[in-house]
């Protein structure tokens, strides 16, 4: 079920929902179903699964030269939404689609993952800069603001993909949510934090 459909369902209730971090890597899924167990009693409307960027980390070698490498604390989001779903049969939402780290082509077949898993809901933002970064920098293959992978789904949903000589294409129907800032972005041009 969409969240829109659950909001929609609960006419003014008060709606109780969580948001899960995937396990660190190497650690079990077990660890999150020790933590989910019990809250799974609260019978929340769904599940908001989060993703996390890659980082970067410098591996010294022996000749003294410095490696580059990309690594990620906390991969699995999407095996996480599968499982939870199966064993709670609970909706999901993965806190997955953000502007930085992706191109627009692994959004778009990160949709398509999504979308053949039955997952009707994502929320999508920019997100932040990651920890080697002073200022957020998108993708060179991506999109710069929020607003522009909102389109993106808004088109899939749509039937346009990237590829536009694609044929007899099927729409998505994806629910989304947006993150914002109740107040003006610090980051915004006419930002008083500037």
């Amino acid at each position: 079920m969409k969240v829109i459909e659950h909001l929609n369902k609960a006419k003014g209730k008060t709606l109780f929902s969580v948001e899960i971090l995937p396990p660190l890597k190497g650690k079990s899924i077990q660890s999150i179903y020790d933590i989910l167990d019990p809250i799974m009693n609260f019978k929340p409307s769904f599940v908001d699964v989060t993703y996390h960027r890659e980082e970067y980390v410098y591996k010294k070698h022996s000749n003294g030269l410095l490696e580059k490498i990309s690594m990620r604390k906390r991969p699995g989001t999407v095996g996480h939404l599968c499982s939870d779903h199966q064993s709670y049969k609970v909706d999901n939402m993965p806190h997955y689609f953000r502007v930085g780290g992706f191109s627009r082509e692994e959004t778009e077949n990160a949709l398509i993952d999504l979308s053949f898993l039955g997952i009707d809901n994502v929320l999508l933002l920019r997100g932040d800069a990651i920890k080697s970064e002073s200022v957020f920098e998108p993708d060179p293959f991506g999109h710069k603001f929020a607003l522009d992978l909102v389109m993106q789904v808004v088109n899939m949903n749509h039937g346009i993909y990237l590829d536009e000589e694609l044929k007899d294409v099927a729409s998505s129907n994806f629910c989304i949510g947006v993150a914002g800032y109740p107040e003006k972005h610090f980051e915004a041009p006419n930002s008083p934090y500037l």
